[in-house]
């Protein structure tokens, strides 16, 4: 059991620091929100990027309001706030729902934009 729990924990921070040096050597990330989220706390974070930016993107008649759903809605606005507040690890926490990545989510007429 032991030995599982260290190749677990060895697992995670190689996968970790994997990502970490990929963002830190130039990569470009964006973030989205983790599939598996619930929708309350995706709706808080609409609510709290919206404080902060111009969500007219997400609003009817908007570049990025189709899909009209929760998961898009929410991924467009926290890659804005994540780009927006310089990329940090921590803009796109969101109480564990946000994922950065690293292949861009943009679609059709929807840019999810990255300030570098």
């Amino acid at each position: 059991m032991a030995k599982a729990f260290v190749s677990l924990f060895f697992l995670l921070f190689s996968v970790s620091a994997f990502f970490h040096m990929r963002s830190a050597t130039g990569q470009k990330m964006w973030c989205v929100a983790k599939p598996s989220s619930e929708e309350a706390p995706l709706q808080e974070n609409i609510a709290y990027a919206c404080n902060y930016l111009d969500c007219g993107a997400i609003q009817p008649g908007g570049i990025c309001h189709l899909p009209n759903n929760l998961i898009n809605h929410a991924s467009v606005v926290m890659n804005q706030y994540y780009q927006s507040r310089g990329r940090g690890e921590w803009t796109c926490e969101f109480g564990g729902t946000g994922l950065r990545v690293v292949t861009d989510p943009s679609y059709g007429s929807c840019s999810y934009n990255y300030t570098g």
